[in-house]
């Protein structure tokens, strides 16, 4: 219903709330809004779905805290960024058209970051642990141009802006990687920033709470666009912060009410549409709408015509208004009720065009930034209303094609140059030329002192971190003298080298296990009574299973990260606590242990995100392989996951077949990461297979790390020969089949352990790339090439994951090469049928050898076709990539 059948009764209503608020207060008054709706609820009344408030700023005039600075003063600093980004871009453009940049985004939220870094920001200087900042991607050329203000970067880092490769560049968006003095998050991954910042939030707690780190009053900035939004990672995770009250929180929501190609919500309000969302999921929600030009319009609208007008007009309509000036809005927005008409009579349409919006009204914007950081009972978010190429005049403000705005026109350029006050002649224009005043001028002293009050300049991403002493590998001694006659699996195996590690008086509190909510399945539940899982509020309640040893315990002292059902939310936690020796100066040890399958190929933007971060720890991909997991089927069985891990440089894979090559990888990678302080990260698969472990080889280490070592030489010096290779659990049907060719065939075999078959291809291209750029040189030979010298015979290289991985290796054999591999969807089955239907069992590894030596002209085809037979293989069999 919208008609109002019974005005006299609405207003008896609307003046008792007034009472109450008059002489009882807000508070009261909020108390007695809840209690109507609960009665509403019990009498049967539907309630709105969503509660929003009116179209308008939610800090009223007379509640604003009043911003302290020199307006003038800070209006020519923001100005001069304004006109330093423009030219940055538009000069990259003018070298090579190729190069790009973005003008539009920063021009919207300029003002939302000037308040911030004038007032709000604090650097690491002066023993303040810094506040946090998640940059919105696009606006990256508006920080430049502050640090280049700020004596940070010189001209020539702004004319090298997305020119990298030479050196001396700047990077197109925040990449850590890329400028690892600077960026401290990369986040031009559209909904990417918005979930990392709210675990970052989230790790910090966890910290405070676990006493490791005093965080005090630090708070974590997300700075990210209302077209941003649609991407789930954006709000997916936003009810977590509201219910761990995550007062060290606050998003600034950048509503320019545009994205790419049009706006966000044309037929809607982006803005009462998340005021909704984040209100439902427990986030304090401050509305910055319109600016101060509007306060006196709002406090002559006695009719409510104009709150009415405010909140009826979609958003379609509100970016037409600026695009077609004032006399426009005078007619279609202030026209359709003459009250509204009335208010704006004696404006004239250039005044109605200058009706700012608060997202560019600094006094609005430091309120809503002051009551920010002020609660400290919940998350923040700012919706600030803007318009996008803010500035740009008829070149791109509010324009649809704005967000692929590079350059101005001469026209919209000296236009530009006149609004913001630039003192640059018009022939110096042609140039667009950088402006920076000297550095004892008035707004060059403003900005220093403003920044040295808050703790220096920003963004700073610490690059050094401290030193942690890397346990012995004799602290898994028990994985390294193998299991008896007990079968385990690897996944156990590495369970208890997580136990020994959080026993460590060294590093043992640094050591973070984090799972989804898969403990039990990883036979983790033992940690839960041992460590704790955090919780925010700790337990409340008394756990089901409390009776028992392994009961489900909560703390606020634990040291398990459990995110629930949500792979993303934990690589985000995992991302926080690995990147924590930079952005806190406390490095911990992370493991975040997952189904391998809902690694890389769920989350694989974030874990690429890892790579730019810098990210130190370790991922640890359970009940990995296709055939391994047998009982659950195609979603659920990898054979891929160590394919995409080869594609970020930095990220350290190996698929480990025993125990203590696992032992050996784990220690390794803590002493690069925490004791040699490499910007690596690890992905280590493990099975959920139960086999009996050996004790490890002597010499074996530097063959397990480096990623290939010989398991055994056969004593056979006459003869056909042939070398298997094999990784993970098919390691163990390589062997099988090994035993096999000897036995039955008469064939002498050699069998290798691939711990890493992406490393060994990563080093051999680093070979072949040195001989090719040295060819005066003696060659260097790759590292599987080397140890294969003196072994002949042709080689047969069998895992439980796609053929091309395995293919890598190729280039480096040799001889010849037999690749085998899981191609094609998992399936549920046994593991012995899931290997012979994907020709990986150890009758394949039979044929592949038998059918190489026959090639070779080693053995007669006979042999070859009798042990078809005899194997029960049928030529016939469907192709498992075809089905």
């Amino acid at each position: 219903m919208t008609e109002d059948k019974d005005p006299i009764e609405t207003r008896e209503w609307l003046e008792a709330l007034d009472s109450v608020l008059k002489y009882s207060g807000p508070e009261r008054a909020s108390w007695l809004l809840m209690e109507l709706a609960k009665h509403a609820t019990e009498t049967g009344v539907r309630l709105p779905a969503a509660i929003t408030t009116p179209f308008r700023n939610t800090i009223d005039p007379a509640d604003e805290k009043v911003m302290p600075g020199d307006l003038f003063m800070e209006r020519k600093i923001r100005s001069l960024v304004r006109w330093n980004a423009v030219a940055m871009v538009m000069r990259a453009n003018d070298n090579d058209e190729g190069l790009g940049g973005h003008i539009s985004s920063f021009s919207s939220s300029a003002t939302l970051y000037d308040v911030g870094y004038n007032y709000f920001f604090r650097g690491t200087e002066g023993g303040h642990p810094g506040d946090l900042v998640f940059y919105q991607g696009h606006s990256a050329p508006g920080m430049y141009a502050r640090s280049y203000l700020e004596g940070r970067f010189n001209e020539e880092q702004l004319d090298n802006f997305r020119r990298e490769v030479d050196g001396n560049g700047l990077s197109s968006y925040p990449h850590p990687w890329l400028m690892p003095d600077y960026w401290q998050f990369p986040t031009v991954s559209m909904g990417l920033g918005p979930i990392q910042a709210i675990y970052q939030a989230h790790v910090m707690k966890y910290q405070q709470s676990r006493g490791l780190v005093d965080h005090g009053d630090r708070n974590v900035w997300c700075f990210l666009g209302d077209g941003e939004c649609d991407e789930p990672e954006s709000l997916g995770a936003i009810s977590k912060a509201g219910r761990e009250n995550l007062g060290n929180l606050i998003f600034v929501v950048n509503c320019n009410l545009q994205r790419l190609d049009g706006p966000v919500r044309g037929n809607g309000k982006i803005i009462q549409e998340l005021e909704g969302i984040f209100r439902g999921a427990g986030w304090d929600v401050l509305k910055v709408v319109w600016g101060r030009k509007w306060d006196q319009l709002l406090e002559n609208d006695e009719s409510g015509l104009l709150q009415k007008r405010m909140d009826e007009v979609c958003d379609g309509e509100l970016q037409n208004y600026k695009y077609n000036g004032g006399a426009y809005t005078r007619e279609h927005f202030f026209g359709k009720y003459p009250e509204t008409l009335e208010l704006v009579k004696d404006l004239s349409d250039d005044d109605i065009m200058y009706l700012n919006r608060g997202g560019h009204d600094p006094y609005k914007v430091y309120a809503a930034y002051a009551a920010a950081v002020a609660q400290k009972e919940r998350p923040t978010v700012i919706l600030a209303m803007t318009v996008k190429g803010y500035g740009t005049g008829e070149a791109g403000e509010a324009d649809n094609e704005t967000h692929s705005l590079k350059k101005l026109d001469f026209d919209s350029l000296k236009a530009f140059r006149d609004r913001f006050n630039i003192p640059i002649s018009d022939d110096e224009l042609k140039d667009v030329p950088y402006y920076r005043p000297a550095p004892d001028s008035p707004e060059m002293r403003y900005m220093r002192k403003r920044r040295e009050e808050l703790g220096g300049p920003i963004p700073v991403r610490r690059s050094e971190a401290k030193v942690l002493t890397t346990p012995p590998l004799s602290t898994f001694d028990n994985q390294l003298k193998g299991s008896g006659k007990r079968q385990i699996s690897t996944t156990m195996a590495f369970v208890r080298m997580l136990s020994n590690l959080v026993k460590d008086k060294e590093i043992g509190e640094r050591v973070v296990p984090i799972i989804p909510d898969e403990a039990r399945t990883f036979g983790m539940e033992g940690m839960f009574r041992q460590l704790g899982i955090y919780s925010a509020v700790g337990q409340r309640y008394t756990p089901q299973d409390s009776g028992q040893i392994m009961f489900y315990k909560e703390d606020k002292k634990g040291q398990i990260l459990e995110e629930g059902i949500n792979e993303l939310g934990a690589f985000s936690a995992w991302l926080a606590a690995a990147t924590s020796y930079s952005n806190s100066d406390y490095p911990m040890v992370p493991f975040y242990i997952f189904y391998s399958m809902f690694g890389f190929q769920r989350i694989g933007d974030m874990a690429w995100a890892a790579g730019d971060s810098q990210a130190r720890g370790f991922l640890i991909g359970a009940t990995a392989g296709r055939t391994t997991l047998n009982g659950e089927g195609l979603q659920h069985q990898d054979g891929h996951s160590h394919l995409l891990a080869s594609t970020i440089p930095n990220c350290v894979s190996y698929d480990p077949a025993y125990a203590y090559e696992l032992a050996v990888i784990i220690q390794d990678g803590l002493r690069r990461m925490h004791q040699e302080c490499e910007n690596k990260f690890y992905y280590v698969t493990t099975m959920n297979e139960n086999y009996v472990q050996p004790e490890m080889p002597q010499g074996v280490e530097e063959g397990i790390i480096k990623g290939m070592y010989l398991l055994k030489r056969s004593p056979v010096t006459t003869g056909p020969r042939v070398q298997l290779m094999g990784s993970g659990t098919i390691l163990r049907e390589v062997i099988a089949a090994a035993e096999m060719l000897e036995a039955d065939y008469k064939v002498a075999v050699d069998i290798w352990s691939l711990t890493s078959i992406n490393e060994l291809q990563r080093e051999g291209k680093a070979a072949v790339r040195w001989n090719m750029l040295n060819p005066e040189k003696p060659a260097r030979v790759p590292y599987v090439t080397a140890l294969l010298q003196d072994h002949e015979g042709p080689c047969v290289v069998a895992t439980d994951y796609m053929k091309s991985y395995a293919d890598q290796l190729r280039e480096f054999i040799p001889g010849s090469f037999t690749a085998l591999g899981t191609d094609g969807f998992g399936r549920s089955d046994t593991r012995d049928k899931l290997r012979k239907f994907f020709e990986v069992s150890r009758e394949y590894v039979v044929i592949a050898a038998l059918k190489s030596l026959v090639d070779e002209g080693e053995l007669e085809l006979s042999v070859l076709l009798e042990a078809i037979r005899t194997l029960g293989i049928s030529p016939d069999k469907v192709d498992p990539l075809s089905v």
